[in-house]
């Protein structure tokens, strides 16, 4: 019996390994240069991020934003806007993880689920400083190459001359049975 003559076949591709996702939470404080009296609005915006596999069960998210909060002060008679950026390590432990990869050669496919978001954004008590609650989500997949076992059927699925005996119309479903119209009048 040859290589050719037998029953299954090992193929190699490449194929999800591993997954995993992550949602977050996190507060971030903002000295603006006057005292704020009310809170006015605060956009998130510039999400930038880039994922790294930390170890043989996590993937890290690096990423940055920008908190743009607009304010109120000197008894609501004046207005002012406070740009900050924000730098945050997110770290995604993976769910599913296929340990009998081929190599350690693999791709990182981090897809956001939640863009950074403003939760609530308030002034603490003194007054002095402004807290902005965010939240962010991430989906991880890890690609790379793995083996798998296929059937190989021995006969080939030969036809005559090669071509298929199977006709498609637009009154068939997939399995090829006839589909019955019925009137609506019924």
């Amino acid at each position: 019996m040859t290589f050719l003559d037998s029953e299954h076949r090992e193929i190699i591709t490449k194929a999800v390994c591993g997954n995993g996702n992550a949602h977050t939470n996190d507060s971030h404080s903002v000295l603006p240069y006057n005292q704020p009296t009310s809170i006015l609005g605060c956009w998130v915006i510039n999400h930038r991020y880039e994922a790294m596999k930390k170890d043989a069960n996590s993937v890290e998210i690096h990423g940055s934003f920008d908190m743009n909060i607009w304010y109120s002060y000197h008894d609501n008679t004046k207005t002012e806007v406070v740009n900050e950026t924000v730098s945050y390590c997110d770290n995604i432990s993976l769910s599913t993880m296929d340990h009998k990869r081929m190599d350690d050669d693999y791709d990182i496919i981090a897809k956001v689920t939640q863009q950074p978001n403003c939760l609530e954004c308030k002034i603490v008590e003194d007054g002095d400083e402004i807290v902005v609650d965010i939240e962010r989500g991430f989906t991880v997949q890890i690609i790379g190459e793995t083996k798998i076992v296929v059937k190989v059927d021995p006969y080939g699925n030969q036809t005559e001359n090669g071509i298929w005996s199977f006709t498609v119309t637009d009154n068939m479903d997939a399995a090829g049975t006839k589909l019955e119209r019925k009137s609506n009048k019924e």
